[in-house]
């Protein structure tokens, strides 16, 4: 079995995109998406969308919209690791 390379996102560019996907979908087109969430797993999708607020939107139609969407933009994109912002030192001050 081959392994297929995705694309890294970062947690905001990918909550873009799948809120985006969601919303192109038929009768998904007040939906919302606060963020995707990390999964904690060594190969294949690392990333889920935990929550939807509907707006107007049936819950039927998102949720047909989030298995859809999940599927196909997991096939494409990985969530890359959150890096933390390095602290330089303070002047004066030992580390």
């Amino acid at each position: 079995m081959s392994v297929v390379a995705t694309t890294g996102k970062t947690q905001a560019e990918l909550t873009r995109l799948v809120e985006e996907a969601i919303r192109a979908q038929p009768g998904c087109e007040t939906a919302r998406v606060p963020a995707v969430q990390a999964l904690d797993v060594r190969s294949g999708r690392n990333w889920e969308i935990p929550h939807v607020v509907l707006g107007d939107s049936l819950i039927s139609d998102v949720d047909r919209a989030v298995m859809s969407v999940q599927r196909r933009l997991g096939r494409e994109f990985h969530l890359e690791p959150e890096v933390e912002p390095s602290t330089p030192p303070i002047a004066g001050h030992p580390e």
